[in-house]
């Protein structure tokens, strides 16, 4: 039987982000993974780094919107956490922040832009609307049919090839230990601390755990008699052929489903929230099998990609989905879980993007201290009434 002060569960970007802090501060930790290091969600996604409201967080009207602005304060510590991220881990992650527009194309859609941005002012967000000449000089690429767009300097993209390696060999320089290949089968709290059953029978022990499995996150803190409503969500990317430089900025939309981007190498990644079928086995959706894909997915993302004309004339040379984990309210679970001492939730809401501010926070609160931003908004404690034992 090993014995740690802390076990992280879920060896992606958030897994190995809360391991960097919690070592770096002479914690003995332990991060174990099912599968191998930034095998899901951290690695499979492409990259955003968006901090306005997404199309997701106000298509639903403007009381949806806020409540997802609730969000806010870590979207701009996130912004910030970024631009120091490569200089933190001494390792490079495709950290690019030249700044993201979200467009608008009819009048309604200008009218939610100019409401979502003066939402996302209320927080500390400084949003700028531009139209006219101005958006032209700055995206000349964008189609005529382009009224508005809301631009955030900030915002970007990050490789997420790079960026969990890059937490992991930060943490294990530390000393954490990384396990991979390990899945664990059983949670219980025994004797003041909590025991973790492998696959192979293997046990170890801690005083902390924290679940930080993405989409498992559900299935561990049920061996732990909790339950968390989080959902798994397929979602769909696709690559096109690599072309010059044409692309500065991330592009996204307040009306539809949209995010572009340009890689260094020059490929235009697409995404924005396309769904993916889960699938499905005896009434359950596998969480070991990535989704499958759609056509209408794939044509409608390549319609909204119309913003920017040139990308229409792009081969498209690869699609894939992977999968996120959303709550009913789109807040994440950040924090501990009541009436399960030392027991920790860490999933939901936008966790690439929000990763390295959910770890910092997280960290802190393991280690005694008082997080800098209040995590009462996205404690599991908000869902309690799920869980009367």
């Amino acid at each position: 039987m090993a014995r740690y002060d802390a076990v992280v569960v879920g060896g992606g970007l958030l897994g190995c982000a809360v391991a960097w802090h919690l070592a770096r501060a002479g914690t003995r930790v332990l991060v174990v993974e099912k599968d191998q290091l930034n095998r899901h969600a951290s690695g499979q996604n492409a990259g955003s780094l968006h901090f306005q409201l997404e199309y997701r967080m106000v298509e639903h009207g403007d009381d949806a919107a806020r409540l997802a602005a609730r969000a806010l304060p870590l979207h701009l510590d996130a912004m910030r956490a970024w631009a120091g991220l490569e200089t933190d881990l001494g390792r490079p992650c495709g950290v690019a922040q030249r700044g993201g527009l979200m467009l608008a194309e009819t009048p309604a859609q200008v009218a939610a832009l100019d409401r979502k941005a003066a939402l996302e002012r209320e927080y500390g967000l400084d949003v700028e609307i531009l139209e006219g000449e101005r958006l032209r000089e700055l995206a000349p690429y964008l189609a005529d049919s382009v009224r508005a767009a809301a631009l955030l300097p900030g915002e970007g993209k990050a490789n997420p090839r790079l960026v969990t390696p890059a937490f992991a060999h930060a943490a294990t320089a530390h000393g954490a230990e990384i396990r991979t290949g390990h899945r664990v089968t059983a949670l219980h709290r025994d004797g003041g601390r909590w025991h973790l059953t492998g696959a192979d029978g293997r046990l170890d022990t801690a005083d902390t755990v924290v679940l930080a499995a993405g989409v498992w996150t559900t299935e561990l803190a049920a061996m732990a008699d909790v339950r968390l409503p989080a959902f798994p969500v397929g979602l769909t990317m696709s690559a096109t052929a690599r072309t010059a430089p044409l692309l500065p900025h991330l592009v996204q939309h307040v009306g539809r489903r949209l995010s572009m981007k340009q890689t260094g190498e020059g490929n235009i990644l697409l995404g924005g929230g396309w769904p993916a079928k889960l699938v499905t086995r005896h009434g359950r959706v596998d969480l070991d099998h990535n989704p499958e894909l759609r056509y209408e997915s794939l044509t409608g993302n390549a319609d909204a990609a119309r913003v920017v004309p040139a990308v229409m004339g792009l081969p498209v040379i690869r699609s894939w989905t992977g999968m996120t984990t959303l709550t009913p309210d789109q807040l994440p679970l950040l924090g501990p879980i009541p009436r399960r001492p030392g027991l920790y939730a860490a999933t939901g809401g936008s966790a690439f993007t929000l990763g390295p501010t959910y770890a910092r926070l997280l960290a802190a609160t393991l280690l005694g201290g008082q997080p800098d931003l209040s995590l009462d908004d996205y404690s599991p404690a908000r869902f309690g009434a799920l869980n009367f034992v």
